[in-house]
């Protein structure tokens, strides 16, 4: 699918869309072999490229074991090499999800121009919180999730960049904890392991759901107290998950378990919005938890709300695309 999107994207909009003239094409990676359609629109309408970068593929495979430089995975790993290069150079402007991604882009792709990649983060359309305290009751009711503990969710993706036997381990280190309750609603390739090990062990402080409707996935950050993010610690990159925006909009402080390269750490830290720790030591993850008082939590929830608003509201990202389209029109209209 990966490398047949390309040509299916060009000749969709050859079909559909030769009597439309196209100002501006913006396009997000994953996938990078969109080069060929984005070229194709460019070239026929002189349209601004602004490409939204949210991983940077293939090295975050190479960094999960998926594909490797050398030998038969190498002849994979060089083909997307080279649709990524290409993908860069059509782009007039890179948007990067952090200052450490920016850094890392840069650092690793010397043809880049510094002044092609710029910030145009993650981010949410934020509304202040609004469930009344019966409607959180009746979602607890629904969800089984207890009253009197303190409730730790996880939602988005089960998968192999959440380092998930990492995550298990984090786990059991609060089996016999009366004290926690684990949610976690999310799909992915990991997600039978999750559920076989949560069975097995039988766990009486985790609950584990695959999809529940939209609506009620926004609303049950409400009734939570603390949001998680996992990442894989062998990840080279400075990733920044679009997770952890839906626990900022609850007013919920983050417990991050992550590589030891991302900002995320700082983020955390400078805007005292919650705890971190690398993803291979299951006992800071434990050590986290036990300092964690009511009070603190309450303000490192409120700060990170406060965050989201000032540096993740959509219109942050939207500013950053339309201040180059409304620039680039300008010049058009000097011309």
């Amino acid at each position: 699918s990966t490398v047949l999107i390309e040509r299916q994207y060009r000749n969709a909009i050859r079909k559909y869309f030769r009597d439309v003239k196209f100002d501006l094409v913006a396009y997000a990676t994953p996938p990078i072999t969109l080069y060929g359609a984005v070229r194709y629109v460019k070239k026929r309408d002189g349209a601004q490229t602004y490409l939204m970068l949210k991983d940077i593929f293939p090295q975050n495979a190479v960094d999960l074991g998926m594909l490797r430089k050398n030998g038969l995975k190498g002849l994979l790993y060089r083909y997307f090499k080279r649709k990524e290069r290409q993908l860069y150079k059509i782009s007039d402007h890179i948007g990067c999800m952090s200052e450490g991604n920016r850094r890392y882009l840069l650092a690793h792709n010397p043809q880049i121009a510094e002044e092609k990649a710029e910030i145009c983060p993650n981010c949410f359309e934020v509304r202040p919180p609004q469930l009344t305290d019966e409607e959180k009751q009746a979602l607890r009711r629904k969800y089984e999730i207890p009253e009197d503990r303190t409730v730790f969710v996880y939602g988005g993706n089960l998968g192999k960049p959440q380092g998930i036997p990492f995550f298990l381990e984090c786990l059991k280190t609060q089996k016999d904890n009366e004290h926690v309750f684990f949610l976690i609603v999310g799909g992915g390739t990991e997600y039978d392991a999750i559920h076989r090990v949560i069975e097995s062990e039988q766990y009486q402080n985790v609950k584990l759901y695959a999809r529940i409707p939209s609506e009620d996935f926004e609303n049950l950050m409400e009734v939570c107290d603390c949001g998680m993010v996992f990442l894989d610690h062998r990840f080279t990159i400075p990733n920044f998950p679009s997770r952890m925006l839906p626990y900022m909009q609850a007013k919920l402080p983050l417990l991050a378990c992550t590589d030891a390269v991302t900002d995320l750490r700082d983020l955390i830290a400078e805007n005292e919005i919650g705890w971190w720790c690398e993803s291979t030591d299951p006992q800071a993850f434990a050590e986290n938890i036990a300092k964690m008082q009511p009070d603190d939590m309450k303000e490192k929830g409120n700060r990170a709300y406060a965050l989201l608003r000032e540096r993740y509201d959509i219109a942050v990202a939207y500013n950053a695309i339309a201040q180059h389209f409304t620039e680039e029109q300008k010049q058009r209209g000097r011309a």
